[in-house]
């Protein structure tokens, strides 16, 4: 539960720090700009608030790694809820908002998480998991997003190490499977979840596994 609050507290500060022009320039996720993930991310916020105040009474159905659905198609832009979510962002107009409205919302998220008893059921999506295992699925979320965040932003700081390293591992047990030890966690998110091609090199050093790549999160 550490872990997510210092991801989820990198990725805001990252966010919230970037000049106004970068807002306008694209993100890493297929079809938003910067300001389309980041509205997107007070979403998050949200639903982090939304399942921490939705207690259940019957046994877990998922954990931090079958939370999440496995697919091998990306995503185009065109679902219906991406769709909404560029033009709720596009309403926002003044980045200095969407900033203001993820600290607001992404604060009392983080304070959420702190003060959740890690054994505490809660209820999403139809299904139940502690809070410390939904907290958990989420480091990947936020490092996924961080990465998606500053994909085209070079002088823009990244996540921090320890959610790198353990979002890999996360990965390549969602995947049932270990990634070259060549490749960086960075590289193994990015490629392993269909965020970048791997380079002829990188297929090689792939081998099978380069058969049934991405892993596509849902």
């Amino acid at each position: 539960m550490d872990l997510f609050s210092r991801s989820w507290t990198a990725l805001r500060t990252t966010a919230v720090g970037l000049p106004a022009e970068d807002f306008d320039r694209p993100s890493g996720c297929a079809g938003w700009l910067v300001r389309d993930l980041v509205c997107h991310l007070i979403i998050d916020a949200q639903d982090v608030l939304i399942t921490l105040a939705t207690p259940a009474e019957t046994e877990p159905t998922r954990d931090e790694l079958t939370y999440w659905t496995v697919s091998g198609t990306p995503p185009t832009g065109d679902d219906p809820l991406d769709a909404l979510t560029v033009r709720l962002a596009a309403a926002y107009e003044d980045p200095g908002l969407l900033t203001f409205h993820l600290e607001d919302v992404g604060s009392a998220a983080g304070r959420a998480a702190r003060l959740a008893d890690p054994d505490l059921r809660v209820s999403t999506c139809g299904e139940v998991l502690t809070a410390g295992d939904y907290l958990s699925a989420y480091v990947l979320e936020w490092t996924l997003h961080h990465l998606d965040l500053v994909m085209h932003l070079p002088d823009a700081a990244g996540p921090p190490r320890e959610g790198l390293a353990r979002s890999r591992e996360m990965v390549e047990r969602i995947g049932g499977t270990t990634f070259p030890s060549s490749f960086t966690d960075e590289d193994v998110l990015l490629v392993g979840t269909g965020r970048r091609a791997p380079t002829d090199a990188e297929r090689r050093e792939l081998g099978e596994l380069a058969t049934v790549l991405p892993f596509v999160l849902g």
